[in-house]
């Protein structure tokens, strides 16, 4: 079963190992992701993120400045290794890695705050290859407000959600420029409000590239069942998110590490109930989460298909949430 996956931050943890002098590449590392794991895993399609976090970058880089950076170190990568890899920019890219035997690389962006507000440095990022991008990380920007991050004291590292402030005006002129262009809108870490403004102004699919269900567990980077039918009803996809405590509630199940396939099931059973078997796809958030249950890398994930189908999915179910769905939102807006 060929697998695609909407959300990894292998590069930027590439480029940490770089920056602190460590070899480390693309074909083989001690991540979660590299091409030889893909590989084994059967993957078609990675999407590879440009994440920047603007708090630790404040006063040390522009944001631009170190989104580029990223992107040198993705496509300096890929591309030594043409014969197993190929970057993609549009479906017919992927059509042709698929013939070749080639794994898709898809770069993305993750932080809206990367473009400043500023509509030409999202049209020069499109030219640089960057087809998906969210509008904020954890913290608010020119573009939109995320959940609220606490970041101190005995509430730190939960989240609340914001339901008052969403899109800002910029944000609604982005979405809008973002629809035209062909850059797919990702509200992953978006907040409350704010995805709900891009549910009711959207024209076109969009996705949560790595979101779980809300009504499975508490954390408010997941999706409520109103988002979830949201999403369902625009033709947009939900990439489950791997990340323990975006899978189980601390409070109800113990502790948020000890997690393990069957509450990806819990979630996959969830999201099909409320938006659809079309909803559903995989958004892994490898190198971008602590992993400690039977899947420890992309190498591993033929045993989630081996759950799902002792689970009772059927072979068709299993190929839409593998590959099917999200690769009928890219054949739609990836021209």
């Amino acid at each position: 079963m060929k697998i695609v996956d909407m959300h990894c931050d292998t590069i930027a943890e590439l480029y940490a190992k770089k920056v602190r002098g460590e070899e480390s590449g693309i074909l083989e590392n001690d991540l979660h992701i590299d091409l030889k794991k893909l590989e084994k895993g059967g993957y078609a399609v990675q999407n590879f993120a440009i994440f920047a976090h603007m708090e630790e970058l404040r006063g040390k880089m522009p944001l631009p400045e170190y989104a580029f950076r990223l992107a040198d170190l993705f496509f300096t990568e890929m591309r030594r290794y043409p014969e197993r890899v190929g970057i993609v920019r549009s479906y017919s890219d992927i059509e042709e890695n698929m013939k070749k035997g080639r794994i898709s690389a898809l770069l993305t962006m993750e932080e809206g705050a990367i473009f400043e507000g500023k509509p030409e440095y999202l049209r020069i990022f499109y030219e640089l290859g960057v087809r998906m991008a969210t509008f904020t990380w954890n913290f608010e920007n020119e573009l939109a407000y995320p959940n609220h991050a606490h970041v101190d004291g005995l509430r730190m590292g939960t989240f609340v959600p914001e339901t008052e402030r969403g899109l800002t005006e910029t944000g609604f002129q982005f979405l809008e420029e973002m629809e035209r262009i062909g850059i797919i809108p990702d509200v992953s870490h978006l907040g409350d409000k704010g995805i709900l403004d891009v549910i009711a102004h959207a024209k076109k699919p969009f996705v949560a590239s790595h979101s779980n269900a809300r009504a499975v567990c508490g954390h408010a980077r997941n999706l409520t069942d109103e988002m979830i039918r949201g999403i369902a009803k625009k033709g947009g996809v939900i990439g489950i998110n791997y990340c323990p405590s975006f899978l189980r509630d601390k409070e109800r199940w113990g502790d948020p590490m000890k997690v393990s396939l069957d509450d990806i099931v819990l979630h996959i059973r969830h999201l099909i109930r409320v938006g659809g078997a079309e909803c559903v796809g995989l958004g892994s958030d490898f190198d971008g989460t602590n992993i400690s249950f039977e899947i420890k890398n992309a190498g591993d994930m033929p045993l989630l298909e081996e759950k799902l189908r002792n689970e009772g999915f059927t072979e068709t179910e299993i190929e839409k949430i593998f590959c099917g769905n999200v690769l009928r939102v890219y054949r739609e807006l990836l021209s």
